[in-house]
């Protein structure tokens, strides 16, 4: 029997630990503007040597080349701690995942369009971070990956399910979900907090994370990383929390 949906969009809410937090909105406001930073100053113990140490290494690697923008990689969103939607929990961690079949489940209940448009993007085999969203300390906590391309998500046709969707219809499907795997814990927890500081750094310095879409469009439980993005924030794991 499938797990109740646990990943959403709809009336998602900003991480209760991020400090520029607005009220969620729906897949059917307008854009959401950009997180108004409180400063575009690194933060003292900031991350810009670190971020050169690491530029330089990667230079080393590619030789110099700048690599092309794409999204290759993922941060998925899901919420660790109990909370009810319309009678359910939709509770999911990645301990929850660990323990599935295969360490294999379906990513359902998202509705969110844009969200929806990124989950059909995704190639067999990309790898995302697995991300605990709307808890007491939000962060990345493992790997995981896309074991299979988007396929209507059966939640939708669901009356018993707390993002069922009357307006859908099984011709034309307006929803889509991945199946994703277990891949690996990481080495530490990477909190949304330090993310973030190097995030800062990275605005006034020309950083990889300067662009970071959990930055600028926090609410989204599906987001795409550039493999810049996606590489600088695993190099995380290596270093010693501040």
């Amino acid at each position: 029997m499938p797990w109740p949906s646990r990943k959403r969009d709809k009336g998602a809410v900003a991480d209760k630990k991020e400090p520029d937090a607005k009220i969620a909105k729906t897949e059917e406001e307008p854009e959401d503007k950009e997180e108004e930073e409180t400063s575009t100053k690194p933060p003292a113990g900031g991350s810009k040597s670190g971020w050169k140490n690491w530029k330089k290494a990667k230079e080393s690697d590619s030789g110099g080349e700048e690599s092309k923008i794409t999204y290759c990689h993922w941060l998925l969103k899901s919420e660790p701690e109990s909370r009810l939607e319309k009678g359910v929990d939709v509770k999911f961690s990645i301990e929850d995942l660990k323990a599935q079949p295969n360490q294999t489940t379906f990513w359902e209940g998202v509705r969110n369009y844009q969200a929806r448009n990124f989950l059909r993007a995704m190639k067999l085999g990309q790898q995302a971070f697995f991300y605990h969203s709307n808890c007491k300390e939000p962060g990345i906590v493992g790997i995981v990956k896309i074991v299979k391309e988007a396929y209507p998500d059966h939640t939708q046709f669901d009356q018993k399910d707390p993002h069922y969707d009357s307006s859908s219809r099984k011709e034309n499907p307006k929803w889509s979900m991945v199946d994703v795997q277990f891949v690996r814990m990481t080495k530490r927890f990477i909190p949304l907090s330090e993310i973030k500081t190097h995030h800062l750094a990275h605005k006034a310095d020309g950083g990889p994370l300067k662009d970071m879409m959990l930055f600028s469009r926090q609410r989204l439980s599906v987001q795409p990383l550039t493999q810049e993005e996606f590489d600088f924030v695993l190099s995380l794991e290596e270093e010693k929390p501040h």
